[in-house]
């Protein structure tokens, strides 16, 4: 496995490595229908829901102007049709674009796709809602402006990224979510008989209804136009340095506020952490860097099959050492590879990595490929034997967030191999975050955790430390109240979290004007909102893929010796635990 694991980061790339160069197959359109766009079926980029559930729709519209959408949300109101929007590439994990039935309406931002204007003097930029974060930033660069926090993934579409409120990493200014720095909004909802059953809403900072619309979940219409407020583009200077985790808790809230662009990489079973010293430096400093980050590029299909039957064959047969070894091999590889980072675009020969903001902020490249067969692919393209994977995220308080790292490290002082499974998917990204007025953003400064770990095709197969990674996930979202990020996580993470947003009484009172029909609206935002039953789904082996919390030994796996048991730390938790014979 060591040897396969190193051989794909060092050669299954797409961009300049050793002066080759290799095409690549970009992702499939996430809605697939019979026929002139009806008898449809959508999924996400990784080709599953956490409940693994296929959602079906009558047909899809493909607006490609503003006055196209309001026709086409004039149609569907007036036939109360359900609605759904749907991006270019699909990205969030929960069914946020599924409508109910199998009859409603998604409508694709796909080719509302224009930069509409910019604004030097006043450095505001107006696009339409499907224009991509790669195109968001590459155009402003181009007028010598640029966001200041990005999410680290390009493939992004704005409204989309708006919609699930995505962020970067930074306490500093607004904060590092792209929604905070919204100066105006279009957004098109289901209209009275009167209003020709389509109602345009262009929203302001002076609107009181904007801190609803820059998260919404989809719930409120089709943003049809987004204007943001940008900076003159600058530099940055990347550090990236390796400690070990034992101070980790107690240094990871200054690290935020002593660094624009700070966040940390964990591995807590190898012990260490890596820390981005990341800030601004005056744009006289040379230097023109590119973070290629390669977990982001393609990777021969080949090699994806080979790294992902040796996990499996691990997880079959309960091979931790196996997986720590692998874990450490693609830690240290990707730490001799600046995990992306170049000097030039072409080569790295040290830190820091001194570059413009655009060339820094985000990655991507395996979205902008040529068809090749799949002889490479995204890593996680659902068309492969690839990556198949959970992706758990939630941002805890900065006051308790030392008291959460310190409980996940006293369960790995238990088990010392337990998240190695971690290691293989890049460890825990932590990212600063910070409050925001938006009425379902984040309620005050708090670290991100972002968790990927191993999925297993059958549903019923537990996971190796199956009980570890869910005390984490209750510790958070419980016991810490972590929020949990709207386009991620599986379904317990949505579990009563609207009765952590303050303002979520202000948000439902919009949605109620907005659309009162509830068109945009479906059986799973309504068990998100807390406006009709409840997220978990409770039957056979439900606890093995988020979708409850187990009471019962038969929510695991008895079968193969998994039962529901307490918590080693979290003695609240209800987990998965392999019972020893």
């Amino acid at each position: 496995m060591a040897s396969s694991v190193l051989h794909q980061v060092l050669q299954s790339t797409c961009l300049f490595l050793l002066i080759i160069i290799v095409y690549c197959s970009p992702p499939e359109e996430p809605i697939k229908c019979s026929s002139r766009n009806t008898n449809c079926v959508i999924t996400n980029s990784y080709g599953s829901f956490p409940d693994r559930a296929t959602c079906r729709a009558g047909n899809v519209a493909y607006p490609r102007t503003e006055e196209e959408l309001i026709s086409v949300v004039s149609e569907a109101t007036k036939a109360r049709r359900k609605m759904k929007v749907a991006t270019r590439y699909g990205h969030s994990i929960p069914k946020l674009v599924c409508p109910d039935g199998d009859n409603g309406l998604l409508i694709s931002t796909k080719y509302l796709n224009r930069t509409l204007a910019i604004d030097v003097q006043s450095m505001t930029m107006s696009v339409e809602s499907g224009v991509t974060l790669r195109q968001l930033i590459n155009e402003a660069a181009k007028a010598g402006l640029a966001l200041p926090y990005t999410p680290y993934w390009w493939g992004l579409t704005i409204g989309g990224l708006l919609s699930t409120g995505a962020h970067g990493s930074s306490l500093w200014g607004k904060g590092s979510a792209i929604h905070d720095y919204v100066v105006e909004l279009t957004i098109v909802s289901p209209g009275k008989p009167e209003e020709g059953y389509a109602k345009v809403r262009r929203l302001d900072e002076h609107s009181s209804e904007l801190d609803a619309a820059r998260v919404s979940l989809g719930v409120l219409g089709v943003i049809s136009k987004v204007t943001l407020k940008l900076q003159h583009i600058f530099k940055r200077s990347i550090t990236l340095r390796e400690k070990n985790d034992s101070d980790l808790a107690d240094q990871v809230v200054s690290f935020g506020s002593k660094h624009e662009f700070a966040d940390i990489a964990w591995y807590p079973s190898q012990r260490k952490a890596v820390y981005r010293i990341d800030d601004r430096v005056p744009s006289s400093r040379s230097g023109n860097g590119l973070y290629d980050y390669i977990p982001f590029r393609s990777s021969l299909t080949r090699e994806l099959a080979a790294a992902r039957t040796t996990e499996e064959n691990q997880e079959s047969a309960s091979d931790a050492n196996g997986k720590c070894l692998s874990a450490e091999v693609m830690t240290s590889s990707l730490q001799t590879l600046a995990y992306g980072l170049t000097n030039d675009g072409i080569a790295f020969t040290g830190y820091p990595v001194i570059g413009y903001q655009n060339r820094l902020q985000s990655s991507g490249t395996c979205l902008d490929s040529r068809e090749d067969s799949m002889i490479t692919a995204c890593p996680w393209d659902p068309r492969i034997k690839g990556e198949y994977f959970f992706l758990a995220a939630f941002s805890i308080r900065l006051p308790v967030a030392k008291s959460f790292i310190q409980d996940v490290q006293k369960l790995v002082t238990l088990e010392p191999k337990a998240l190695c499974v971690l290691g293989q998917y890049n460890g825990v990204l932590i990212r600063y975050v910070k409050g925001s007025s938006a009425y379902l953003g984040k309620e005050e400064e708090a670290l991100d955790f972002d968790m990927t770990f191993y999925r297993s095709r059958d549903p019923m197969t537990p996971r190796l430390y199956e009980d570890i990674l869910e005390e984490i996930e209750q510790l958070a979202v419980f016991k810490y109240g972590g929020l949990p990020h709207w386009g991620k996580n599986r379904n317990i993470a949505f579990d009563g979290a609207i009765k952590k947003y303050k303002n979520a009484g202000e948000f439902l009172k919009v949605k109620d004007v907005y659309d009162p029909m509830g068109l945009f609206s479906s059986e799973w935002t309504d068990q998100v909102l807390g406006l009709k039953g409840n997220v978990t789904l409770v039957k056979e082996g439900c606890a093995l893929e988020g979708l409850c919390i187990c009471s019962l030994d038969i929510h695991c796996a008895p079968s193969e010796g998994y039962f529901c048991r307490p918590g080693k730390v979290y003695k609240e938790a209800r987990v998965c635990t392999k019972v020893k014979k």
